[in-house]
């Protein structure tokens, strides 16, 4: 069976791959940078893989606010689910407390 772009054939279904986009604002890039090196390997535990790191966003209609963007790619929406849900995340997650506000989607591939 060929699998679709985008798609994993697993356990007898597909399974679409997902992406996950991060936006930050930084107020202490140091301790920004721990946050980096714990989260991730992190995201790697799950099938996340960095897609896009610092893109500069080139806009074509609309308004971007000019914050780079990060992207991961995930097995699936499932996978970034289980990342974000972890019991392990909050340890993580409080390594940028106070010195980094997130703006963070997914979305299925298609």
């Amino acid at each position: 069976m060929m699998a679709l772009p985008h798609t994993i054939f697993s356990g007898g279904t597909y399974i679409m791959t997902a992406y996950f986009i991060v936006q930050v604002s930084i107020t202490d890039e140091a301790q920004y940078q721990k946050y980096r090196e714990a989260v991730v390997p992190f995201i790697a535990k799950f099938g996340g893989k960095l897609a896009a790191r610092g893109a500069k966003v080139e806009v074509f209609e609309g308004e971007h606010d000019t914050r780079p963007v990060v992207m991961f790619e995930f097995p699936s929406m499932e996978a970034i689910h289980a990342f974000w849900d972890s019991p392990d995340y909050p340890a993580i997650k409080k390594i940028r407390e106070g010195i980094a506000t997130l703006n963070a989607w997914a979305f299925p591939g298609a």
